[in-house]
């Protein structure tokens, strides 16, 4: 228990892709699944000729609110991550199995409230953002689902941070893979009602989502019951609060959920904003999240193999590491966002004929997705440069960088450009978005590497 864990002396490069190549093709599996689960949704048939196109709508009015459960449990996690691995790199064991025993109990606390919410208030949040009552039915059936089942969900994020955070990334991506394989694979047998299963329709795919997340969740507690050492969980410890530990998990942790959720706002403000336009052009906006993912996933799993490694280093007081560490996955987060642009800009019509898209979507969605893709690259640079906030516990810097990019410059941008009443226009907010958010994180990032790396 006492050796030197591997984030303190393998080799930089070697240790940062093997603590992140494993989460990143479990998330490029994650962003398959994204892009595939949509596909099967807009080919679903209904009463209308655009029942494929309705059900790709509500999937997106309810992505608002999917993303603040991955943000509540997400950021939780990065809490948890962050407490954890700077305790083992401080050989503080103690207080590295107290962060994963009320990370464990805080995930619970998590579902309860979103199945609350699903209960409650899911088919209202639907109604505030489309007129359609055929959209906003399987807007309401969708969110039911997953808020509701949304334990599974929880604790599969949980599970997997406390495999990375003791650098077992390798078995964090067997659960997060399972999971989204499973997914994939009920994904047309629920919806279409194929062999014995019957034709659920978009239920169908809420119900496949749940059965992976479920799945990916006990893979994720076999694998710390057997294979995580450095971390004890047991039921004694779980049902008994120690709140020094809750506080520094949320003291990293509330930043990073606010920091996301911000993400739940700008998308829901989005989604009313291009509603002005056309149900259409939302779709085109829930089509462009879903093929972004497949870019920006890898990247964050970069970042979420990163940061255990940064913070695990900073409590060792190990600075030419930490250096080495943040040069090489700001190469490597800018180079895949780079691919993503190219990728957007040669082929936007044959992404769009991925979803069964009108000729009206394809219009619409060839220069969406090629204005909004010039800001990839960009995004790249600043993800790599949060993972050092969040490391060295500076989550406000994160928040501050979300808030300054999607609340104070984005919408207002997305806002303004829409009184022209030229829709392609709306797009070019993202790349003004981005522009804004890299200015604040260089300035955030000089500041924290002057008072902190700096006197390592």
């Amino acid at each position: 228990m006492n050796k030197e864990n591997k984030m303190g002396i393998m080799p930089v490069k070697k240790l940062i892709l093997s603590m992140s190549l494993p989460m990143m093709i479990s998330m490029l599996v994650q962003a398959l699944y994204n892009v595939v689960d949509s596909i099967f949704v807009s080919n679903i048939v209904g009463e209308s000729l655009t029942a494929g196109e309705d059900a790709l709508t509500a999937v997106t009015l309810a992505f608002p609110m999917q993303n603040l459960m991955i943000a509540l449990g997400s950021g939780t996690g990065v809490g948890i991550n962050a407490l954890l691995s700077r305790s083992l790199g401080e050989k503080k064991f103690d207080k590295a199995d107290s962060a994963a025993n009320m990370g464990v109990l805080l995930t619970f606390v998590n579902y309860l409230v979103f199945l609350i919410i699903g209960i409650f208030f899911a088919p209202a949040f639907i109604r505030t953002q489309t007129i359609s009552a055929i959209i906003s039915s399987y807007g309401a059936t969708y969110l039911q689902i997953i808020s509701c089942c949304s334990l599974g969900l929880f604790f599969q994020m949980t599970f997997e941070r406390l495999l990375q955070s003791t650098g077992k990334t390798f078995y964090s991506m067997i659960s997060q893979a399972t999971g989204a394989l499973i997914n994939i694979i009920f994904d047309p047998l629920l919806i279409f009602g194929i062999g014995p299963f019957p034709a659920l329709g978009i239920a169908g795919a809420a119900y496949a989502t749940i059965l992976g997340q479920f799945i990916a969740a006990m893979i994720g507690l076999l694998c710390n019951l057997k294979f995580n050492t450095e971390i004890h969980l047991s039921i004694k410890d779980i049902t008994t609060p120690v709140f020094s530990t809750i506080k520094e998990i949320f003291y990293v942790g509330i930043p990073s959920i606010l920091m996301m959720s911000i993400g739940s706002v700008m998308t829901y403000m989005i989604n009313l904003i291009l509603g002005m336009f056309s149900s259409t052009a939302t779709a085109v906006f829930g089509v462009y999240f879903k093929l972004q993912s497949f870019f920006f996933m890898p990247v964050f799993g970069l970042n979420n193999g990163l940061i255990p490694v940064l913070a695990y280093n900073y409590g060792a007081k190990y600075k030419e590491r930490i250096n080495q560490a943040l040069r090489f996955a700001v190469v490597l987060a800018v180079s895949i966002m780079l691919t993503g642009t190219l990728v957007f800009q040669i082929f936007p019509a044959t992404l769009l004929g991925f979803f069964n898209s009108s000729s009206e979507m394809t219009a619409i969605g060839k220069p969406a997705l090629r204005i909004i893709s010039l800001s990839f690259p960009i995004a790249g640079l600043c993800i790599a440069m949060g993972s050092v906030f969040q490391a060295f516990s500076k989550g406000t810097y994160s928040l501050a960088v979300s808030v300054g990019r999607q609340l104070v410059v984005l919408i207002p941008a997305a806002w303004l450009l829409a009184q022209t009443g030229n829709l392609n226009l709306v797009w070019f907010a993202f790349p003004i978005a981005e522009i804004a958010s890299l200015t604040i994180s260089v300035i955030l990032f000089k500041k924290l590497y002057k008072t902190t790396l700096a006197t390592l």
